[in-house]
């Protein structure tokens, strides 16, 4: 894949994420910070350039899809698009629109993307279902050591299963870590005896500066970047991705985020938005470390995963 190919399919991608237009403010930052961040990475500022000329309106979805002429790279840029879309919930009108039209320049039939549709529809789905948590109605009343203890354990497991996740080769695959995370919370936010429904989890998330549609931009982009994507997403679920066996990046941002949880509901939600994600950034780099550290048991995990249990999981929780 070359340089034009990686471009048209980040760009459908960022085109994807603005196609609902009510980013907030703070989402949209999150995104422009990730394109700098791949462009640099990539020795060159084209994918900054990219973001700009999309949300100036410089860059047409029609220029982006012609410039991919492989059947499988234009499947992979719609299924990009796709987990994009449903990142922060359900399809709006607008992004089911602007899916359909994807579909169309792209020229991808039913044959194509049937599956995957289907796939990333049971996602959704499984994660509108009502949180629930493992969690012992107890737990709040437990001494703080043992209860932090336990809420340690279930945050490392969160993190290993997500980076596990993200190792997968399936582009659907993926679309479970954010259910996850809100899960995480909704037992971090009921071990300290506070009940939290999807809209204030996905608010705090926020805050802490996690972007929900980012987190999908930066995952995919770096992938793509390195090599580690092929033409198009794996079907055989339980089999890692090629040489993307060395990346995990959601081990570090899940963990992160649930320690910060922990740290917010233990002290009686009253930590200001900037300490929110100045704490948020502080813990992501000891994360980082970790990361690599538990880089083998990430690869374990990825390598029993199969379609069944990660629906199981996003429906109930690690």
């Amino acid at each position: 894949m070359n340089a034009q190919e990686h471009q048209s399919i980040i760009t459908i991608a960022l085109l994807a994420a603005f196609a609902d237009g009510h980013k907030a403010d703070a989402e949209r930052e999150s995104i422009r910070r990730i394109a700098e961040s791949l462009g640099q990475e990539s020795g060159g500022a084209g994918l900054a350039r990219l973001y700009q000329d999309v949300l100036l309106k410089r860059v047409s979805l029609a220029d982006a899809a012609a410039g991919l002429a492989d059947a499988g790279q234009r499947q992979l840029a719609y299924e990009m698009a796709v987990c994009v879309c449903d990142a922060d919930g359900a399809q709006t009108p607008a992004e089911t629109a602007f899916l359909a039209d994807l579909k169309a320049r792209l020229q991808l039939g039913a044959a194509e993307t049937a599956s995957f549709e289907r796939e990333a529809e049971a996602v959704v789905q499984a994660a509108q279902a009502p949180l629930s948590t493992n969690v012992p109605a107890t737990a709040a009343a437990s001494p703080s050591a043992v209860r932090d203890a336990e809420l340690d354990r279930s945050i490392l497991n969160h993190a290993l299963l997500n980076g596990a996740l993200e190792l997968l080769p399936q582009s659907w695959a993926s679309m479970a870590i954010i259910p996850l995370q809100i899960k995480m919370v909704y037992a971090i936010g009921k071990a300290h005896g506070v009940e939290l429904d999807q809209g204030h989890i996905r608010e705090f998330i926020a805050a802490a500066g996690v972007g929900l549609t980012s987190q999908y931009l930066e995952q995919f982009g770096r992938k793509l970047l390195g090599g580690l994507l092929g033409k198009a997403a794996g079907r055989t679920v339980g089999r890692l991705g090629g040489a993307a066996t060395g990346m995990a990046f959601s081990f570090a941002t899940t963990y992160a985020l649930g320690q910060v949880a922990k740290r917010y509901y233990a002290g009686g939600r009253v930590m200001s938005t900037e300490l929110l994600r100045q704490t948020f950034q502080d813990l992501l780099g000891p994360a980082r470390q970790m990361q690599a550290q538990y880089l083998p048991q990430i690869q374990q995990k990825a390598a029993t995963l199969d379609a069944g249990e990660v629906m199981r999981l996003v429906r109930g929780g690690a």
